[in-house]
């Protein structure tokens, strides 16, 4: 079993106090005066005593007998004191022993918790350094344990829990650390020969597939994998201050299993200077969006999109471009995975498309507007209610607006995702199926799901001429919304060959780089105001925007 090494968690104080009690020398003063006067005493006493009852002697003083019966009591009394604080204190000791495990032990895996592994793994790491070994810093993360918890129940998870420290436990050498983070993150230090360090990546290949090996509970298998991050003290050159070597152990290994989890999971990564880097820039970005969300430093940019039949202009796809001061203008591939991830997607789509409706409002009543929505977004069973919420209040009306979901939302949560098309559609709003022919979406659901129009994604679109396999591709796409009766948007035209190629395929719409880079919304007003498609009496903009060298989506 691996080794505990941890200091005590009582204070000096309770210590003092108890090494005072074990030294109460009035309660061991009294039993010795008592003792000895009673040797006293009872020499002089018991002698006459024998005596009188044998009737050779007289009977002993009744002063003295009294002496003699008190230094009795006395005696009984301060063996008693003594024995009752001796027991005492053992129970005071263990009461505080149990104390200190519990602050020190997770009660789930009977392994070291989060209090504990920083000062244990610096007691480990002076002994090693005393043997001359070097320490591997292991951090464990179970993936997708939430998923397995919240399906099979908390039982199911602690016994995963369980389970999984068993294995990894059983793995470790016998001077080894083993410690619960919390959650279902583990943390192992393990000593080792710097001459192999080879022997910790076998360690943790085997501790992947251990782990990785189903468990079963009530006839269910519970399977899970995990991601590893590992760093050693060998690679720590110097410490800042008021940093110890396990702070900085846990910190480098806390990095690369978070770099192990954005690279797949099931696997394992030692940890990497760039790593930290990242991390800090990620986290830069997060404290970003959340400040920029609030300053307004998102703002929509209006890719074209054109009737190709007639060469005319029908209407716009809002693009998100983020004006940050200190990155200049950022692309929606940087900023929105992270608002995903930090729960922000909702408020800056929200904030994006309001502002469109304000743009969209001079344009001319027959130019649409596109806005692309987050999966994260439709899990929001009031997505609807927000939209129709934003169209009232800018008086836009909804026939004007085309909401485009990609294929990946259609398998997330098709109930709450057929009632959101389903709202937006009895409003007016039309809604298209973005990036088609990129995720698994089925004939049945085309054919249930009230789409009004597909996009076929700009990777198919940009390859035609240059294969015969996309051309072939993008006709068969064609054909497929002819016959389900559904208008087709082509993405990614680039050039007039590809532009030639798709007007022989039937009365489509388009965009891409062909018709222009996305503009700001007073590069758009401006063109619209030349064209003459801008509502008569609307207020002028005087400030422009930088313009993007960027096409990417909100999505």
């Amino acid at each position: 079993m691996p080794h505990d090494i941890s200091n005590s968690s009582g204070s000096v104080e309770p210590d003092r106090a108890l090494v005072r009690a074990e030294r109460d020398l009035v309660a061991l003063g009294i039993t010795v005066a008592a003792i000895v006067l009673f040797v006293a005493t009872g020499g002089m006493v018991l002698p006459q005593v024998v005596r009188s009852w044998m009737g050779t002697g007289v009977a002993p003083d009744p002063l003295l007998v009294s002496v003699l019966l008190l230094n009795i009591a006395l005696v009984i009394f301060g063996w008693r004191r003594y024995s009752e604080l001796t027991s005492e204190i053992a129970e005071r000791r263990r009461a505080e022993e149990r104390a200190r495990r519990l602050a020190e032990t997770d009660p789930l895996t009977g392994s070291l918790n989060r209090r504990s592994i920083g000062p244990a793994t610096d007691a480990l790491l002076t002994l090693a350094k005393d043997d001359g070994r070097s320490v591997a810093f292991v951090m464990v993360d179970l993936d997708n344990f939430k998923t397995i918890n919240d399906v099979n129940g908390h039982q199911a998870g602690d016994i995963l829990l369980c389970a999984s420290a068993d294995r990894i436990r059983a793995l470790l050498p016998r001077d080894a650390l083993l410690a619960r983070l919390g959650g279902d993150e583990f943390a192992c230090v393990v000593p080792y020969d710097p001459r192999y360090s080879d022997r910790i990546d076998h360690l943790v290949g085997m501790l992947i597939d251990r782990i990785a090996q189903p468990v079963d509970y009530n006839g269910l298998s519970l399977e899970v994998t995990v991601s590893v991050g590992v760093t050693a003290n060998a690679d720590i050159e110097c410490l800042q201050t008021g940093e110890s070597e396990a702070q900085v152990l846990i910190h480098r290994a806390d990095i690369a299993m978070y770099h192990a989890k954005k690279q797949g999971k099931n696997r394992f990564f030692w940890f990497e200077e760039p790593m930290e880097a990242e991390l800090r820039f990620r986290s830069e970005l997060e404290t970003g969006i959340r400040r920029g969300i609030s300053r307004g430093e998102f703002v929509p940019y209006y890719e074209q999109q054109i009737d190709l039949a007639t060469g005319e202009l029908a209407g716009f796809e809002m693009l998100a471009r983020w004006n940050s001061p200190s990155l200049g203008l950022v692309g929606p591939d940087v900023f929105i995975p992270v608002a995903e991830e930090i729960g922000l997607i909702g408020d800056l789509s929200e904030r994006l498309i309001e502002q469109a409706l304000q743009d969209a409002r001079e344009w001319d009543p027959r130019l649409s507007l596109s806005v692309n929505i987050s999966p994260i977004q439709l899990r929001d069973p009031w997505f609807s209610q927000k939209i129709l919420k934003l169209l009232v209040k800018h008086n836009f009306p909804p026939h004007r607006l085309d909401i485009e979901i990609t294929e990946s939302c259609l398998h997330e949560n098709i109930g709450v995702v057929r009632s959101i098309i389903t709202s937006l559609k009895n409003q007016g709003v039309t809604i298209s199926l973005d990036d088609f022919g990129t995720g698994f979406s089925s004939l049945t659901q085309l054919r249930t799901l009230p789409f009004d129009r597909l996009k076929i994604d700009r990777s198919f679109v940009s390859e035609i001429g240059a294969t015969e396999d996309s051309d072939k591709l993008v006709r068969a796409i064609v054909s497929l919304g002819d016959g389900l009766d559904l208008p087709i948007t082509a993405e990614g035209i680039e050039d007039m060959d590809i532009l030639a190629k798709l007007r022989t395929m039937g009365p489509l719409k388009g965009q891409g780089y062909h018709y222009g880079r996305p503009e700001t919304t007073e590069a758009v007003r401006q063109r619209l105001e030349a064209a003459g498609l801008l509502v008569s009496g609307t207020p002028d903009r005087s400030t422009p925007e930088p313009e993007s060298t960027e096409h990417r989506k909100t999505g």
